[in-house]
């Protein structure tokens, strides 16, 4: 994208995006006139007093067409949720990028007509355009009327499938297969799932679905969040992992903040320095690039 591009953004808006940025390990400053300027090796967003944000660099397309306007600006979320009244169960994920805390993956089985259409009424969306407060309020209404699935992989247990399974591909088709066969009825009939393609190949789920006791078919696609029931399973999935991430805070007196960048990098220096290394082993995934980081430079 060779001309930057322009929008203005609200109060709320700004604080969200800051949020966003910082857990996607954005490097942020603050030049005149600037709420802040935030810079990754791809794009730069400069944020001004007035309000305007100012996106550019060779990565900006992607950048807004994948983040900024689905997450921030909200540009299509409704208009891409079409209704689509097939009974179905949709599965998603969250924590798959997060150093710190669990791996949860959830399902949500839409039954019949009335209860997809609750999920319309509800203006279900993908989790990743909502605020913790919004998720937390959302699951519990998800909750109450969907049959739903739920697996949370606390960091110890999924440092332990991990060096099983040596690929997060293939642990995350095992864990979206274990949720698609805990709730596919017998026989699946016209009952089909889908997800997110979440792998270069279709093949790494299917075959794990294959080893489950189920006929169902699946479906699995790019952006699946934009279907209303792997929203629900989304809202759901992250409801976890926010609530689990709470608990190991308060279990071990610690701070645990979300993404992979530089303020978690010196959260976990920190505690691996005052707790020890097992105890950083029971909070975050040790496959993780910045384990190795952090255990080098202490």
């Amino acid at each position: 994208m060779s001309t930057p591009f322009v929008t203005t953004l609200t109060l709320s808006s700004q604080v969200l995006l800051k949020e966003k940025l910082e857990e996607k390990g954005f490097n942020f400053s603050q030049p005149q006139n600037t709420v802040f300027q935030a810079r990754s090796s791809l794009v730069t967003c400069t944020l001004y007093t007035s309000g305007k944000l100012v996106v550019q660099g060779k990565g900006s397309q992607e950048f807004i067409e994948f983040f900024l306007e689905p997450e921030i600006l909200y540009t299509f979320t409704h208009n891409l949720i079409e209704k689509d009244l097939r009974p179905r169960i949709g599965v998603d994920e969250s924590g798959k990028g997060d150093f710190f805390g669990p791996l949860c993956i959830a399902g949500v089985y839409g039954v019949n007509v009335e209860n997809l259409q609750k999920l319309y009424n509800t203006k279900v969306q993908d989790s990743k355009t909502l605020r913790d407060t919004t998720i937390l309020s959302l699951a519990k209404t998800i909750r109450s009327f969907c049959t739903y699935d739920v697996i949370t992989l606390y960091p110890e247990k999924y440092n332990e499938l991990y060096t099983k399974f040596q690929n997060l591909n293939a642990l995350l088709a095992w864990g979206h297969a274990t949720v698609i066969d805990n709730l596919a009825p017998r026989p699946a009939g016209e009952v089909f799932a889908i997800s997110d393609q979440f792998a270069a190949s279709e093949y790494t789920l299917l075959q794990a679905l294959k080893k489950k006791n189920t006929d169902i078919t699946l479906i699995q696609k790019t952006h699946a969040e934009q279907d209303v029931v792997v929203a629900a399973a989304s809202i759901l999935a992250r409801e976890a992992f926010i609530t689990t991430i709470a608990k190991l805070e308060s279990f071990y007196k610690v701070l645990l903040p979300k993404g992979a960048g530089s303020r978690v990098h010196a959260v976990g220096k920190a505690i691996l320095r005052e707790h020890g290394r097992d105890i950083l082993t029971k909070l975050c995934k040790t496959h993780f690039k910045t384990f190795s980081e952090i255990s080098i430079k202490i």
